[in-house]
C-alpha cells in the first residue's frame, strides 16, 4: 500500500497539464499613433485630478467613483470572481467529509428494507471520508487557471468602468457648461432683439418704419426666447444626468466657472501603441478572457484522458450502543479509482470544438479591441488638432461680425442706416457665437476623449 500511494503521488507530481500553453498573439501596433510623434511619455499616464484642475469637477468625480452604481456593480463582480477562483483552488485539496445514522426498526437494516431480518433491531454508524482527484493530466490546474483569468479580468472591467465614469463626469460637466453659456447667449440675444422690437414699434407707430420691420424683429425676439426656454430644460436634464452618474437623485450640479475658463493642457503627448496595450483596461480585460478561453481548451482536451481518484473511509459501525465504541466494529477502507471515457457519441469532440471556437472568438475580439483602441487615440488626435484651427478660425469670425454690430449701430445713430441692418447683423452675431461655443466644448471633449483612449482615467488617488 505504501508502494502505491508513493507511485500515485509520483505521477501527480509528474503530471502534464495537456492544451495550449497561453502566447499572446501577434498585433499590428503601429510604431506611432496616426498624426503623432514617436514620444515615450503619454497623457495616459496622468491622474484624472492633474487633468482635470476643476475644484468643482474633482468633486464630482470623487462622488461618483464613491457612489455610481456601475461602479458599485463592477467591484461586486470582482467579489464573485475571486471566490470563483477559490472554489477551483479547492480542487487541489482533499475533499474531507463525515456522515452519521443511528435508527431502529422491523425487518431494515440501515434504513433500508430487508426481509430476511424478521426481528427489531438498531443500527448506528458514524464515519468520514477523504477524496482526492490526482491531477494527472492537469484538468484542475487549467480550471485554476482560467478561474484565474477570469478574475484578472473583473478587475480589468472594473478599472475600465472606472476609467469611463471618469470621462463621463468630465463630458457631462463640460456640456453642462457649454449649455450655461449658449443660456448666456440667447438671453442676450432675447434681449437685443426685444431692444430692437420696441424701437420698431414706437418707428412704425410714428410711420417711420414698416410692418415688415416690426414683424421680423418680433420673430427674432420670440425664437431668441424659445431658445432659451428650450436651453433650460436641456440644463436640467444635464444636470439630473450627472446626478445620476454620481448615484445621487435628481438635483442642481454645483459649477466651478464658466467654459471659457476652463484650461486645456498645452502639451497632450500620445506616447507609444505598444504600450497602450498594457495601459487599457478593456484590452486587458479581452487578454485575460483570451487567456480563460485557452485554458478551457486544456481543460476539454483533459476529458480525453483517464481521471485517478483516491478514497478513504474510517469509522465505526454497530447494531448495538453498547458496542459501538469497541474495537471490533472500526470500518475502514482506502481506495484508488481509475475511470474515463470510451464511448460518448461524440460529446467530447464537441465540447473540445466548441471550446476551440469559443478561442478563437475571444483572440479575434481582443484584436479588435486593439484595432479600435488605436483608432479612437487617431480620431481623438486629429479632433484636438483640427478644432484648434476652427476655433481660431472662428474666433476671427465672431470678432467680425462684433465689429459688423458696433458699425450698424453707429451708421443707425448717424442717420445713415435703419435699424433693420442692426438687426440683421445680430442675426448673424449671435449663432456664431453659439458655434465658438460648441468648438470650444469640442476641444474640452476631445481632450477627455484621447485620456480615455489611451487608457487613462482609471487610477484612484
Amino acid at each position: 500500500m505504501r508502494l502505491l500511494c508513493c507511485a500515485i503521488l509520483g505521477l501527480a507530481v509528474a503530471g502534464c497539464a495537456v492544451g495550449p500553453k497561453y502566447r499572446r498573439p501577434p498585433d499590428t501596433a503601429p510604431a506611432s499613433f496616426r498624426g503623432a510623434g514617436t514620444q515615450t511619455n503619454s497623457l495616459g499616464d496622468w491622474a484624472w485630478w492633474r487633468l482635470f484642475n476643476d475644484p468643482a469637477l474633482q468633486q464630482l468625480i470623487h462622488v461618483a467613483l464613491t457612489n455610481n452604481y456601475d461602479a458599485r456593480i463592477a467591484a461586486a463582480r470582482v467579489a464573485q470572481a475571486r471566490a470563483i477562483w477559490a472554489e477551483n483552488r479547492s480542487l487541489f485539496l482533499p475533499q474531507i467529509n463525515y456522515q452519521g445514522w443511528i435508527g431502529r426498526g422491523k425487518n431494515a437494516e440501515y434504513n433500508t428494507p430487508f426481509p430476511t431480518v424478521p426481528r427489531t433491531t438498531s443500527a448506528m454508524y458514524a464515519d468520514a471520508n477523504v477524496s482526492w482527484e490526482i491531477d494527472l493530466f492537469g484538468r484542475i490546474r487549467r480550471l485554476n487557471e482560467s478561474a484565474r483569468a477570469r478574475f484578472l479580468a473583473s478587475e480589468e472591467a472594473q478599472r475600465d468602468v472606472t476609467a469611463m465614469l471618469v470621462s463621463d463626469v468630465a463630458q457631462a460637466y463640460f456640456q453642462l457648461l457649454a449649455l450655461d453659456e449658449e443660456l448666456r447667449i440667447a438671453r442676450e440675444s432675447t434681449n437685443s432683439f426685444g431692444q430692437s422690437l420696441r424701437i420698431f414699434t414706437q418707428r412704425y407707430r410714428g410711420g417711420v418704419a414698416s410692418k415688415l420691420e416690426v414683424a421680423s424683429a418680433e420673430a427674432l425676439q420670440a425664437a431668441a426666447a424659445t431658445s432659451a426656454l428650450d436651453l433650460q430644460r436641456r440644463i436640467v436634464a444635464q444636470e439630473n444626468l450627472i446626478s445620476v452618474l454620481l448615484g445621487m437623485n435628481p438635483g442642481p450640479v454645483a459649477r466651478g466657472g464658466a467654459l471659457l475658463a476652463e484650461a486645456l493642457p498645452p502639451e497632450v503627448p500620445p506616447g507609444l501603441p505598444s504600450a497602450l496595450l498594457e495601459r487599457r483596461p478593456d484590452i486587458r480585460q479581452a487578454e485575460e478572457n483570451l487567456r480563460s478561453a485557452n485554458a478551457l481548451v486544456g481543460v476539454a482536451k483533459a476529458d480525453f484522458f483517464p481521471r485517478l481518484t483516491l478514497t478513504a473511509l474510517l469509522g465505526q459501525t454497530s447494531t448495538e450502543l453498547s458496542t459501538f465504541t469497541s474495537g471490533a466494529n472500526t470500518a475502514w477502507s482506502i481506495a484508488s479509482g481509475l475511470t474515463g471515457p470510451i464511448f460518448q457519441g461524440g460529446l467530447l469532440k464537441a465540447q473540445y470544438r466548441a471550446a476551440r471556437a469559443a478561442w478563437d472568438e475571444a483572440r479575434l475580439q481582443y484584436q479588435s479591441t486593439i484595432l479600435t483602441a488605436f483608432r479612437e487615440v487617431a480620431d481623438a488626435l486629429a479632433a484636438r488638432q483640427l478644432l484648434a484651427a476652427e476655433r481660431v478660425e472662428q474666433t476671427r469670425a465672431v470678432a467680425a461680425y462684433q465689429e459688423a454690430v458696433k458699425v450698424a449701430n453707429e451708421r443707425y445713430v448717424r442717420g445713415r442706416a435703419s435699424y433693420y441692418e442692426v438687426l440683421q447683423e445680430q442675426q448673424l452675431l449671435f449663432p456664431a457665437e453659439n458655434t465658438l461655443t460648441q468648438i470650444q466644448l469640442n476641444q474640452l471633449l476631445a481632450v477627455v476623449q484621447l485620456y480615455r483612449a489611451l487608457g487613462g482615467g482609471w487610477p484612484a488617488p
